[in-house]
């Protein structure tokens, strides 16, 4: 199959992060929009150069899980921040995969599980997607909506496997997706994967990921550290 055209009229779907075009049965044209949210922050800005960086990595690490047996929607990318795509109407709720307390745990719920405690296993979380946060949604009511709650858990702790080996000697803290029912695969993963919706630490607790921009640096240290990242992940 040829490349699609790049699109040039109004979007299908404008969301936060992407504009989605549709161009055929099936697939789709994305087009990153470099824009970074935090609404627990209060911060909401466009930041040139990072839409690159998160496709960067999201086209590396879809390689990356397609051979390990872990599908997404990415097919092809066809410009600095587009790319060709599957497309899978998206659920309305998403899966993190949590390997250290941090962020919602320790926000939420307060006093139970200390900054940076270990989670072997990991925590699998569900969380129902709705402006202007996120909720957490209990297993059972996905159930009840027809969800296969295990088979969804295990997507991601497969998709978490993987990540953790790649980022090494960086930690994965934690991580979200959003996965889709996709009639010849079972499941895939429907979402960006890339430092704008995970957590990466060093050791020493530098991060590598939006908590950047969480803790106000600027658009040439979120540059700097994406980029360095992005070596670490295609060179070891």
């Amino acid at each position: 199959m040829s490349s699609p055209t790049l699109p040039t009229g109004r979007p299908d779907i404008t969301g936060r992060s992407k504009k989605v075009w549709f161009v055929e049965p099936g697939r789709c044209v994305v087009e990153m929009i470099p824009s970074l949210r935090s609404f627990t922050h209060d911060r909401d800005e466009l930041m040139d150069g990072t839409a690159e960086l998160r496709l960067d990595f999201f086209e590396y690490v879809s390689g990356v899980l397609a051979k390990a047996g872990v599908p997404t929607v990415f097919r092809e990318r066809l410009g600095p921040i587009t790319y060709l795509a599957d497309y899978r109407p998206a659920v309305p709720f998403e899966v993190i995969v949590k390997n250290r307390a941090t962020g919602s745990t320790t926000r939420k719920y307060p006093g139970l599980f200390e900054e940076g405690r270990v989670f072997a296993p990991p925590v699998v979380k569900f969380d129902y997607r709705t402006d202007p946060e996120d909720q957490p949604i209990g297993e059972d009511y996905l159930r009840r909506t027809g969800v296969d709650v295990e088979a969804y858990r295990r997507l991601a702790l497969a998709c978490n496997t993987v990540l953790h080996t790649l980022v090494s000697p960086l930690e994965l803290w934690d991580f979200c997706l959003v996965i889709a029912p996709d009639e010849e695969r079972g499941l895939v993963i429907n979402s960006e994967i890339s430092p704008d919706c995970m957590r990466l630490r060093r050791a020493d607790g530098e991060p590598y990921d939006k908590d950047l921009f969480r803790r106000g640096a600027s658009r040439e240290q979120i540059i700097e550290r994406w980029t360095e990242l992005m070596g670490l992940v295609r060179h070891g």
